[in-house]
């Protein structure tokens, strides 16, 4: 019916001649302007003048501009209901009449014909009530009277007609009518108009002009005319209510992580590795955002966005491209990307396709394949499907003309296949149907349940004629289009066909070229044509840039300018960007959504989302201050709300692309459009905000350039209530001592346990600053200088002459703060008011209104995002004008303080609930009026420190009463003031008077103003006692430390409604007698103060990171004052300043004294109300200057911008915010449940390390032997040559290993014991009758023996031959092994050939700290060690396998040690690599070889790149033969396995050292969160032993594994009640039973080791892992059973863990054990031998007893006599120590 009418339209324009127009029509042109519009303030837009009120002024000079610019005519279109209101023309409006006669003839007088228009095509309400619509007969009636009216009226000023301007209108209009009607009615309607005007105007020519343009042309001739002022006219208005903002990302520019969970190649991967994109590079890493979801969340909620657009790869969730691939991990990484925008209320919008095809598909021909279809169409199934439930919004494809183009058309990008003739248009062809497929899938599937939208994001300039007065070139800016946006949209959204214009130009083309036709134009079937039409719920634009086209000859040349017959220009005045495509023209987009909204949108009405608008600048320059993105931005977003607001689009989304600085393709990372700035010169891919970000957060703000004004704030909620308690004064030493005798004679262990647990959800989390740290603007708008203005500005006082001046410049910088706050979801900022830049001198009479302006936008800014604003009223930074008067030792401060706080409370009050008087006024006073340090660096320390805190806490108590009596009642909020204080610990608590001291400590630093505040009114009686006895003894009349009056006291007590302390170390304090001269506060506290040493340090001297004090600190708050309401206002960590982003040190503060606190709500019931981190960002550290940074937030203070980058210790603390403490993780929670019926349960132990008998019997030295008898090797000169005398002791081990309840028994045999030479030439029958004796005794017992054969104690006399390094030791060790197999076999049915060889080859034979002790070759030796020991594990197995395994049937295997490692950053892809390429060199340097064959390619391929460079001509690393790798593979029967710790790793670089180490290029940090053992290497990680496990698994192929040795050590003082250990069990057991269990790990054994403690290879006996003591103070080595036996037996006797749920198991009762009673030796120098204490005294006694008898003969007998009685009493006190309960 459409096509029908169109006909009618066009036999009109024939039949009744009327003006030609089109590109030949030269003669009888019109270029046409208007109609003349008038602002419609209701509808907020331009509406066309009707004559309803006066012509409006200016417009015949706008007509005469319009004359001169070559319009020919203007459009006057005429209001039929103003003319003649009733619809009868006998009573018009005169006026109205009049009113468009003089219109006419102001256009006439300069020069311009008016082209009237008698009506647009919506019939007037009032008359369609009457005469219906356009397919009533009466309306026509009436339509022509009022045609006859208007000939009347105006046919002498007019020569031009239109009837009906919008023949679209008219027929949308007319839709639901009969269509017959409406046909007959318009023919008849024209011809009787014509009729009309002949018989009115006889012989006059009637020039009718019915308008049948194109789109393009209406719109072109709406805009064309307009003067650059009318163009570039700036709206200031909001965008509507729920208009959506949006940025975007695309997968292969931002993701990274190309080969990350089994992720396919892509094409993109491709052309970034065959060097094609800019300086080679590629996007294998990206912006890492596959790792950094968090990272990218930050960016998001500080932009303040409600939607993020982000392309899925396809490659990712089908790395092949099908279905059939389809890779799990990939899905989870959208999954979690989704999550974690819906749970920050963003909404995600997902692209399908962006251009980044797996290469698989290419291979098969990518987008030419029609088979692709069906492929994509699998692809869109399966993303619907997992994340539809969330996805609501989808974009099929994004900028396919570029796939088409630039992929299959120039070859610009991948697939780089140049074939504009055929492909191209093919691959659009398949695009469309891919695209329908997809949205008939949605539809058909999923719409219905999910109740999504499907769209398509198509990209599209616009295009404007280079010369308009040139139809030809108007005609071409149509093709222009057509052939870019109408390819692909007029299938969809028209007719489900490629564009006339489009297919008109293809056919001429070959007729004109028909023996090279430049194009091939795919059709589509009338059913395909039908399933692509209407496949969008939205039309999806990408748009940048602007052309100027005109006409041309394209010949037969292909693509889109040799077929369409145009050319493409730039206007040399448009603004240029970093891409030579694109230039700022941002009038363009307005007239492309009025284009698409007219072109598209007519029969399917869907909304227009802007999916992509954005500008590239250069990688150089100023990066962060990016004015040229946001003068774009504004213009842009500008254009497109006069769209909505002035041409009635229906815009409802605009994208800015992009989030941040990506991969862009051909031009790698050299050019940029990130909203942030990605630094892709650290691995870390740190983001940064540019100014655009900021500019960008502020449009969403006001929802567009409105004054929007916000809604009314939020009162801040204050979760706690005031205080009312009155206390009595402390005694000396005070009550709350017993926080010394409750916490400080703690375990280690017990101290260091993590508590996993939360705070409330009230819990105020917050961040800091301070006004002279962070604000600058020093000078700024009327600030007067305050004490540290006047102090920094003196060269020499701060480190390079550093002030803050301008600091962060937040004073200038206000919206880059908030970005930090909203990204960070803190619930509280505290920051402080300078007051000299509200008062410039300190009084009320000199207020700076611009000073509080701007802490007036602080404070409305922190509320509108829902963050309580906790103001400080003075933090060190006195006004200099006030210090000239004495500053705080002048009483008069008191009340100027006073009146300072009066108007801040009158000023601010009303949206501050949270006020503090003062910021640690033990500082000010100390620091500086006592030693000077800092501003106002009076040294005064004897008097000054006192007099300024006495007038310190009056002024505090009076600003408190002013607030209490004058805005309480009015505001409600609370008033206190921030003390600091460290924690100390007395250096023996022992010891009486050190805890004396200790508490004399925390009175004169924290109760110095916390006892008169919170307490009595008055200072702290240990203060006061100390301070007067100094003044007597100094022979002063009075003390020093001033005294309050009873008014004063009772004006002071009670002045805090929550106590606020700063806390950051810990100090050891022991008493000492100050000295009297010179008088000084800190000789008045005789004590002295050393650092924790054991604690991390940090980047300020002095300020050592001891975490447990913190919670000691509170209970001590607790305690003193009567448990009060407590707020940490202050904690944090300095680093230097060269730490940037990944700052681990300052999580691992955060992890540990959070955690203290937690421990201090949760365990001790402490009032913890909310915590502070300091800071917010780095910042100008007082004495300190810039070298060291306190901030969540990177600040370069060398970039005038003052860009602030989140570190790594954001993101944490966001987390640790949202969670709200830590969680317990899943790790930790405990799985019950038990192993299989046959487990190996089993303890171990190694012959050097227990047997002793180094000489016994014939046996031979061992490499062991020589390195413990090598000086300086072993700690304390300790060795094997009696160890635990297991050689002789197989009974005793035996009952002890009946006691354990194990069922195995690992142990090694002594290669030089059984061979004293290493070879069979001589067997030694004593030494193997040894382990016959140990067999049998284990038979007999019902325990297993599971035999080592080599456990490192090679024969010596090998090793004078080279040992493991010459290649015969293989054929020794086979021989060895023979012998034992054919001695032993029949009894043994569990064998390992080596133990460790990681150990033997790298700690032995790289290292060289054990046997045999060689360092000086580290690059090459321990490889040539490792291959000799592979290949001799291999010859034994295939021994074994050979020659006895049909006999015997045992099991023979390797063990093989490693530890697991995490990434030091779990978000950054560097270390994640270095985490992986540690364990392969670790575990699988040995197992790859012997489980998958072959070295592993990290190893070989790293290795080989590192020699090469160095200049060898070959790798380091040996090279197996093919038949090596054969004989070598497989050489398994199950995988045995010792493992003890994890460790966080991280990339090192040791240039072109040749060495293990710098081959693996990994260094090792550890969590400060763990577990200390014994031993600095081995921290209690329980969580990485069942990630390896699942490791060898899925690497090795799911062999058996048997747990060879898992164990914990201990040093020092012996404590039987080792509940360390007993933990240490159950939880790495544990995780073996969650592998077990859940990840279906073959699990058949476990090994505790070791059986008893035993010498521990360098460390000697120093250290101690066994479950059983061994006495060595005792002779007999007794053996002594520790708690951890009970413990370890009990899970053996339950085979798990059983349920307690399931109610109490018999397993958990063994029968009772008897052990001997705990023993605690310490080991004491005696004349050059190590004795025991009590031997070492024996051997003292003895000593002076001699002197005795050969000084008084028969009375030193008698001495001596005694002497030994004594001492055998003591003997026997020391070896009996009691067992307590410590666990």
């Amino acid at each position: 019916m459409k096509t029908q009418l169109w006909a009618v339209c066009l036999h009109i324009l024939c039949l009744y001649g009327g003006l030609k127009s089109g590109v030949n029509g030269q003669k009888d042109f019109m270029l046409l302007a208007g109609p003349l519009t008038v602002e419609d303030v209701s509808s907020e837009r331009d509406d066309p003048f009707d004559c309803s009120r006066p012509i409006p002024p200016g417009s015949k000079q706008y007509f005469e501009y319009l004359q001169s610019r070559g319009v020919t005519h203007f459009k006057v279109p005429l209001s039929w209901t103003q003319l003649l209101p009733t619809g009868l023309p006998s009573q018009p409006q005169q006026a109205v009449v009049k009113c468009y006669q003089t219109l006419l003839q102001q256009l006439l007088e300069v020069g311009l014909q008016p082209l009237v228009i008698l009506h647009g095509s919506t019939v007037p309400e009032s008359l369609r009530s009457r005469y219906g619509g356009w397919e009533s007969q009466r309306l026509a009636e009436m339509f022509q009277l009022y045609a006859e009216f208007a000939f009347k009226e105006f046919a002498a000023l007019a020569h031009s007609w239109v009837t009906l301007s919008d023949l679209d209108e008219v027929w949308h209009d007319g839709q639901a009518a009969d269509a017959s009607s409406l046909l007959k009615n318009i023919l008849q309607l024209n011809k009787n108009i014509h009729q009309l005007y002949h018989q009115h105007f006889p012989g006059r020519d009637f020039n009718e002009v019915t308008e049948l343009r194109s789109s393009y042309e209406k719109v072109w001739l709406k805009f064309g005319a307009q003067t650059t002022e009318e163009r570039d006219a700036f709206l200031t208005k909001s965008f509507p209510s729920g208009f959506q903002w949006a940025t975007s990302t695309e997968s292969f520019k931002v993701e990274g992580g190309w080969l990350e969970g089994g992720k396919g190649e892509t094409i993109w991967d491709r052309f970034g590795h065959d060097g094609l994109a800019f300086s080679n590079q590629t996007a294998d890493l990206a912006c890492d955002s596959y790792n950094k979801v968090v990272y990218d969340l930050y960016l998001l909620r500080g932009l303040q966005v409600k939607t993020y657009q982000f392309s899925i790869s396809w490659a990712r969730i089908f790395p092949s491209g099908h279905k059939s691939s389809q890779s799990e991990k990939g899905a989870l990484y959208y999954d979690n990307l989704i999550n974690a925008l819906k749970e920050y209320g963003i909404e995600p919008v997902a692209t399908l396709y962006h251009w980044d095809l797996p290469q698989v598909l290419q291979d098969s021909g990518g987008w030419n394949n029609t088979s692709i279809v069906e492929a994509f169409k699998d692809y869109a199934d399966f993303c619907f499907s997992r994340f539809g439930d969330r996805v609501k919004t989808w974009n099929t494809f994004s900028s396919p003309w570029v796939v088409s183009h630039a992929g299959y058309g120039t070859g610009e990008h991948p697939p780089g296949v140049k074939d504009y003739v055929v492909s191209s248009y093919q691959v659009t062809h398949n695009v469309l149907k891919s695209h329908a497929e997809a949205w008939h899938i949605y539809n058909d599937k999923y719409r219905q349940t999910q109740g999504g939208k499907v769209g398509i994001a198509l990209n599209s300039d616009w295009a404007e004629p280079l010369n308009p007065t040139k139809p030809e070139d108007v005609a071409a800016a149509d093709r222009y289009l057509q052939f870019m946006l109408g390819w692909f949209a007029h299938p969809i959204f028209v007719d489900g066909d490629y564009p006339a214009a489009l297919k008109t130009q293809i056919e001429k083309k070959r007729n004109e070229c028909p023996h090279s036709v430049p194009a091939i134009l795919p059709a589509f079937t009338p059913e395909e044509s039908k399933r692509i039409l209407g496949t969008a719920d939205f039309f999806g634009l990408n748009h940048y840039t602007s052309r100027l086209v005109n006409s041309s000859e394209g010949g037969c040349n292909s693509g889109p300018e040799g077929v369409g017959d145009f050319q493409p220009h730039v206007d040399p005045t448009w603004p240029s960007t970093a891409s030579e495509w694109i230039y700022s023209v941002p009038s363009g987009l307005r007239r492309l959504l009025n284009y698409i909204s007219t072109e598209y949108l007519k029969v399917k009405k869907v909304p227009i989302y802007i999916t992509g608008n954005g500008m590239p600048t250069e990688d150089s320059g100023d990066s962060f201050n990016d004015t040229s993105r946001v003068e774009y931005m504004r213009s842009y977003i500008d254009e497109t709300l006069k769209a909505i607001s002035l041409d009635g689009v229906d815009m409802q989304r605009f994208t800015v692309q992009s989030l941040m600085d990506g991969f862009e393709g051909k031009q790698g990372y050299s050019q940029r459009f990130g909203l942030h700035y990605v630094n892709f010169e650290d691995a870390g891919r740190p983001r940064t905000p540019k100014q655009s970000a900021y500019f960008f957060s502020q449009v969403i703000k006001q929802n567009g350039f409105g004054s929007r004004k916000l809604d009314g704030f939020k009162k801040p909620q204050v979760p706690f209530s005031r205080r009312f308690i009155t206390l009595s004064s402390s005694e000396v030493p005070s009550k709350s001592k017993v926080i010394w005798e409750k916490f400080s004679k703690q375990p280690k262990f017990q101290r260091q346990m993590y508590h996993y647990g939360t705070f409330p959800q009230d819990f105020s989390w917050g961040v800091s600053s301070s006004a002279y740290q962070i604000e600058g603007g020093w000078n700024a708008d009327g600030k007067g200088p305050s004490v540290w203005d006047e102090f920094t500005q003196k060269p020499g006082n701060i480190p390079e002459n550093a002030n803050g001046n301008i600091a962060c410049d937040s004073y200038n910088r206000l919206e880059e703060d908030l970005y930090m706050l909203r990204a960070l979801r803190v619930k509280s900022y505290r920051f402080s008011l300078s007051w000299s830049r509200i008062f410039p001198d300190g009084r009320r009479a000199s207020l700076n209104q611009k000073g509080v302006d701007y802490y007036n936008k602080l404070i409305d800014g922190l509320l509108a995002h829902d963050i309580t604003p906790m103001v400080t009223l003075y933090h060190w930074d006195l006004p200099q004008a006030l210090q000239t008067i004495g500053g705080w030792e002048n009483v008069e401060m008191i009340d100027i303080f006073n009146d300072f706080c009066d108007f801040c409370f009158a000023t601010f009050g009303n949206r501050v609930k949270f006020w503090m008087t003062f910021n640690q006024p033990q500082t000010i006073a100390w620091l500086g009026y006592g030693l000077g340090q800092i501003p106002p660096n009076v040294k005064n320390p004897g008097t000054a420190p006192y007099t300024v805190a006495h007038n310190l806490i009056k002024a505090h108590a009076q600003a408190y009463h002013t607030y209490d009596d004058k805005y309480r009642k009015s505001q409600g909020g609370l008033v206190s003031i921030a003390l600091n204080s460290d924690w100390v610990e007395p250096k023996d608590v022992d010891v009486p008077r050190e805890v004396v001291a200790a508490d004399r400590a925390m009175q004169f630093q924290l109760g110095w103003f916390a006892h008169p505040i919170f307490k009595n009114g008055d200072y702290p009686e240990a203060m006061k006692q100390q301070v007067g006895t100094k003044s007597e003894l100094q022979g002063l009349s009075e003390s020093r430390l001033p005294s309050f009056t009873e008014e004063e006291k009772k004006f002071i007590k009670g002045t805090a409604d929550m106590f606020c302390i700063n806390h950051y170390t810990t100090k050891i304090v022991s008493h000492i007698t100050g000295l009297l001269s010179p008088h000084s506060y800190q000789h008045d506290w005789d004590f002295s103060e050393a650092q924790e040493a054991d604690s991390p340090a940090t980047a300020i001297k002095d300020q050592r990171a001891v975490a447990w004090g913190l919670r000691r600190l509170l209970n001590w708050i607790k305690e003193e004052y009567e448990d009060p309401e407590i707020f940490i206002t202050e904690n944090g960590v300095a680093t230097e300043a060269k730490t940037t982003w990944d700052d681990n040190a300052r999580i691992f503060f955060y992890k540990t004294y959070i955690d203290e606190a937690i421990k201090a709500y949760e365990l001790d019931g402490v009032k913890v109300k909310g915590y502070t981190a300091t800071s917010l960002m780095d910042s100008f550290e007082w004495l300190n200057g810039y070298r060291v940074g306190f901030g969540l937030h990177h600040v370069d203070f060398n970039n005038p911008n003052r860009p602030r980058t989140p570190k790594y210790s954001a993101h944490f603390y966001h987390q640790v915010i949202k969670d709200s403490g830590f969680p317990t993780p899943d790790d930790e929670t405990m799985l019950y449940g038990h192993f299989q019926n046959d487990f190996i349960w089993s303890s171990a132990t190694a012959s050097y390390q227990i047997e002793g008998g180094w000489r016994a019997d014939g046996k031979g030295l061992s490499i062991w032997d020589k390195f413990a008898h090598t000086p300086l090797k072993v700690f304390l000169d300790d060795n094997g040559d009696i160890a635990c005398d297991s050689y002789n002791k197989v009974e005793e081990d035996v009952t002890i290993l009946k006691q354990l309840k194990v069922n195995h028994y690992r142990f090694s045999i002594s290669w030089p014991r059984v061979l004293p030479d290493g070879t069979t030439k001589f067997i030694n029958e004593a030494g193997l009758n040894y382990y016959h004796r140990l067999v049998d005794a284990l038979l007999a017992a019902n325990i297993q023996p599971q035999v080592t054969l080599y456990h490192w104690d090679l024969p010596q006399a090998l090793q004078r031959v080279g040992g493991w390094e010459n290649e015969t030791t293989v054929d020794k060790f086979k021989d060895y092994a023979d012998l034992i197999f054919s001695r032993l076999g029949h009894k043994v049915k569990l064998w390992i050939t080596i133990n460790e060889p990681y150990n033997v080859a790298m700690v032995g034979h790289g290292y060289g700290v054990a046997a045999p002790g060689i360092s000086f070759r580290p690059g090459t030796l321990p490889y040539i060690v490792g291959h000799h020991l592979i290949k001799a594990h291999a010859e034994a197995w295939h021994l074994y396998n050979d020659k006895y395994r049909a006999q015997q049937k045992g099991r023979i295997s390797i063990t093989i040690n490693s530890d697991w490692a995490e990434p030091r950053n779990p978000h950054k892809q560097e270390d994640i690599d270095a985490a992986r390429r540690l364990v392969q060199f670790y575990i699988g340097w040995f197992a790859h070889p012997i489980y998958n064959g072959d070295y592993n390619d990290v190893m070989k391929t790293v290795i080989r790149e590192r020699s090469l460079a160095a200049g060898l001509p070959k790798s380091r690393l040996p090279e197996f033969t093919p038949e090596e790798i054969k004989r070598i593979k497989g050489t398994y029967d199950y995988f045995g396995f010792n493992h003890y710790t994890t460790v966080l790793a991280f990339p090192t670089d040791f240039g072109n050292l040749q060495h293990y180490d710098a081959d693996k290029g990994t260094g090792t940090v550890v969590d400060r969160t763990w577990l200390d053992s014994g031993s600095a290497w081995l921290k209690i990680t329980p969580f990485g032993f069942r990630k390896i496990l699942k490791f060898i698994k899925e690497e090795y192929g799911n062999p058996p594994i048997i747990v060879t040795e898992n164990g914990v050590s201990e040093r020092g003082p012996v404590d039987l009640n080792d509940a360390h250990r007993s933990y240490y069990y159950e939880k790495y057991i544990n995780q073996l039973l969650k592998a077990y269990l859940l990840d279906d790990v073959n699990i058949l054994g476990y090994t505790a080791w070791s059986l008893m403690d035993n010498l521990e290879w360098a460390t000697g006996f120093s250290e101690r892992f066994g479950l059983f003591y061994v006495n060595r103070s005792d002779p007999k080595l007794p053996r002594v059973a520790k708690k951890s036996v009970s413990f370890y037996s009990t899970i053996i006797n339950c085979n798990g863990f059983p349920d307690p749920a399931l109610g109490p198991n018999d397993c958990l009762n063994p029968e009772p054990e008897g052990t001997s009673a705990p023993v605690t030796v310490n080991h004491v120098r005696f004349l050059g031998m190590k004795l025991s204490a009590s031997d070492a005294e024996t051997g003292l006694n003895t000593t002076f007893a001699l002197l005795i008898v050969a000084a008084f003969g028969t009375i030193c007998l008698s001495v001596w006599f005694v002497a030994r009685k004594r001492n055998s009493r003591k003997h026997k006190r020391i070896d009996s120590v009691k067992m307590e309960s410590k666990f």
